[in-house]
């Protein structure tokens, strides 16, 4: 007589999946991150950080992962955690306009326009990748761009002028 494999039982929920994970052994946990993952898990994993790194995997594979600007924040803090300083500008919120919108200030009497784009910020022709760039480039000094533009503060107010 022929063996039938049976294969695992699959749970119908996300939350099932995760009470599921919660009961296992850390051996139990080790296992599942290797099918999850196709590697071993690092041995130094404690069961409590296997269990929600394994917990984070199957909701980002269920409900999806971080967008791309949220990956780029955590991984600029990271850096920072890295070098032993932690930088107030990578735990202030990104700076968020729409493409098309345009800016403007006045600087030695000309009126400067900015168009924001997907991919930077244009001004006189050319595409900056930052704010900061651009006020460069019009006062020839280093500038917060945010700043030179009147754009709110981290507490939401108007930057001075």
């Amino acid at each position: 007589m022929a063996r039938v494999k049976i294969a695992p039982a699959k749970p119908d929920t996300l939350n099932e999946e995760l009470a599921r994970l919660r009961a296992f052994d850390v051996e139990t946990l080790r296992g599942r991150w290797c099918s999850l993952f196709g590697r071993r898990a690092p041995s130094h994993l404690p069961r409590h950080l296997l269990y929600r790194l394994l917990a984070y995997r199957l909701q980002a594979d269920r409900l999806g992962d971080l967008d791309a600007e949220s990956k780029r924040a955590l991984e600029r803090l990271e850096g920072d955690r890295a070098s032993g300083r932690a930088s107030p500008l990578s735990l202030r919120p990104p700076l968020s306009l729409k493409p098309g919108t345009v800016l403007g200030r006045e600087w030695n009497g000309q009126m400067h326009s900015v168009i924001v784009r997907a991919d930077g910020f244009a001004w006189n022709g050319t595409t900056y990748p930052s704010l900061s760039a651009v006020a460069r480039a019009i006062t020839r000094t280093r500038w917060s761009g945010p700043r030179f533009f009147g754009l709110p503060d981290r507490e939401g107010k108007g930057a001075a002028r």
